[in-house]
Parts: structure tokens; C-alpha cells; sequence
């Protein structure tokens, strides 16, 4: 498989090509998965994610990664990092991860799997000072990664996104710094 970033014991994280956008499309943009994110995108959205993620990997390292089950070769979700880019959020820059899995494969343990590797990689390979990860508090699913990942929610960082449906905001923050994550280990 080419362009591997990540491997963990059940998954592969690679760098996104082209036609990783119609397979997304396909297996990860339902409105159960996308219910957070603000619904399903159209494939032009997930195009133009995926064209930013790869010219961040090109520019800077890392960028968004499809998430392979090794097991059965099949896209699962994907997951990494980027910079802190939405307009209305106090800490444009900061390093950012995130994930999506899909549905049929939730409550496997594959995020937190595919996330540990990812903070560790930020830190150890990247050298990012501190991590921070967005979601609503809606999306007790995510948030509670966060906290398992040893994030801790951080009130000064939230903001309302007019983007996303009123139950949806405000979006919170979890910030985890490179100490807390070596201590933890």
C-alpha cells in the first residue's frame, strides 16, 4: 500500500490520493456519520478536502489520512491532523486532530487505536507543542475520546459556528500538550 504514514496493530493510516474521494463519499458520508459535522457533503466538498489535504502533507507533513482496515483492505474512516483553520476559532494555527469512522465499524476501538498513533506522531514526528480536537457537546462519543486520549476540554477556545445547526454549537475544544502526553505514557 502506498504512501503509508501510520501502521497500528488492526490499521493503516496513508495519505489520501484522488479517488479517495468518491470512496469516502460512499462509505463515510451518511447522515449518522456526518450528524455532527453538518450533515453530508457533496462530492465537490469532500474533493476539495481531500486536494487540502494532500497539499498539506506536500507543504507540511501531515494532513488527513484514510484509515484502512488491515484485516480486509476496506476503507474504515480516516484521521490526523491539520492546522486550526475555521475562521471564527480563537486559535487559527493551533495543530488540530480529528477523526471519522464508519458506522458499521463503530464501537470497535478503531479511533482510539487510529488516534493514540496520531497524537504520538504529531508529538514524536511532527514536534507539535500541543494538540487540540473539535466537536459540540452533543457529540458525547467524541468528546469522551478526547478525555480517553487524556485531552482536556479547554472553555477559553469555544465559539459559535453559524455553519452548523444550533444544537450543534457552541464548538468546544480539547487541548492536550506534548508534557501531559509524555506523562501519561
Amino acid at each position: 500500500m502506498a504512501d503509508i504514514v501510520i501502521e497500528t496493530k488492526r490499521l493503516v493510516l496513508r495519505k489520501p490520493d484522488e479517488s479517495d474521494a468518491a470512496l469516502q463519499y460512499r462509505l463515510l458520508n451518511t447522515p449518522t456519520v456526518m450528524e455532527h459535522l453538518g450533515g453530508p457533503k457533496e462530492l465537490h466538498e469532500i474533493e476539495a478536502k481531500h486536494a487540502k489535504s494532500m497539499a498539506w502533507f506536500a507543504k507540511l507533513g501531515f494532513g488527513f489520512m484514510m484509515m484502512v482496515e488491515k484485516s480486509s483492505g476496506e476503507l474504515v474512516g480516516h484521521a490526523g491532523m491539520k492546522l486550526v483553520d475555521n475562521p471564527l476559532a480563537p486559535n487559527q494555527g493551533d495543530y488540530e486532530i480529528g477523526w471519522l469512522v464508519r458506522e458499521d465499524r463503530w464501537r470497535m476501538g478503531y479511533a482510539y487505536e487510529a488516534m493514540r498513533a496520531v497524537v504520538d506522531w504529531a508529538f514524536s514526528s511532527i514536534g507539535a507543542p500541543h494538540l487540540v480536537a473539535l466537536t459540540c457537546e452533543r457529540n458525547a462519543p467524541s468528546w469522551r475520546l478526547m478525555e480517553k486520549l487524556g485531552m482536556q476540554r479547554d472553555l477559553s477556545l469555544e465559539f459559535d459556528d453559524p455553519a452548523y445547526a444550533p444544537q450543534d454549537n457552541p464548538t468546544i475544544q480539547y487541548k492536550l500538550t506534548r508534557e501531559q502526553w509524555k506523562a501519561a505514557q
